[in-house]
């Protein structure tokens, strides 16, 4: 991680930390869970570079709305069953951790916004921060929209660093009961666009397009005792260092805090 992005990264985690002790708060989470990524056989065929292994990990996640802003992260340890061995390959342990903050612009609606995203693996890094804008909405029925785009900065290990066009996406979810249980669904999306060639280079050393999407679909039911299971619809497309379509089903089981 360069300078400039430990800076943009150092600087998202100061102005949360930094935020009046007193402020209200209005809503908090946090939870554990054990996850299992299973690609699908379309999928792993079309890998470009053969790298597609179904893995476990851990996840830690949390945050937090405040009347100054919302805060949210998570950490993932994937393949821990691997840690230390060289020779596991696409099921080598990694970690990915991801951090985001935004801000009220006054009484409206509208953020600053910042995340920075780290994934690491064995002789491979890659770190993306975007800053730009967000928009909350809200409803009274249970359905809550968080849409939002800025500038795209990334630090990759063979690629270098620099800025690498720009990204929008969003957060969503819906709560509801059916049958005297509580269920959700919720999605998140992120696109990439004008993506700049220094990042565009696949594993396999084909070309990206300029354009790419990453994000999952998930259905989540709520159990008594803090206990949530889901399953999610993984999918990403020119992401991920792979000139293809791809996607999966993520199996998970959560105990909330």
């Amino acid at each position: 991680m360069n300078k400039f992005t430990s800076l943009a990264v150092a600087g998202a985690a100061a102005l949360a930390m930094s935020a009046p002790a007193a402020a209200e708060q209005y809503y908090g989470f946090s939870n554990v869970s054990v996850n299992y990524l299973d690609w699908t056989d379309k999928a792993e065929d079309r890998a470009s570079f053969g790298g597609k292994k179904d893995f476990y990990y851990i996840e830690l996640e949390g945050g937090a709305g405040f009347s100054w802003g919302d805060v949210y992260g998570f950490f993932d340890i994937e393949n821990p069953h691997n840690l230390g061995d060289e020779d596991a390959g696409a099921r080598g342990f990694r970690i990915a951790t991801k951090g985001s903050i935004a801000v009220n612009l006054g009484s409206s609606n509208w953020n600053l916004y910042g995340h920075a995203y780290h994934f690491e693996d064995t002789g491979f890094s890659d770190t993306n921060v975007v800053l730009g804008t967000s928009y909350d909405y809200f409803t009274d029925f249970g359905f809550w929209f968080k849409p939002f785009i800025g500038a795209h900065i990334e630090n990759q290990t063979f690629a270098g660093n620099g800025f690498n066009g720009y990204m929008a996406g969003w957060v969503l979810g819906y709560d509801f009961q059916m049958g005297g249980q509580k269920f959700s669904v919720s999605n998140w999306h992120e696109t990439e666009f004008g993506r700049k060639d220094q990042f565009r280079s696949g594993a396999d050393g084909r070309e990206l397009d300029s354009v790419g999407h990453n994000g999952a679909v998930a259905l989540w039911w709520h159990l008594p005792n803090s206990i949530t299971t889901g399953i999610q619809y993984r999918y990403y497309d020119q992401k991920l260092g792979d000139a293809n379509y791809g996607d999966a089903l993520i199996y998970t089981l959560k105990y909330n805090f």
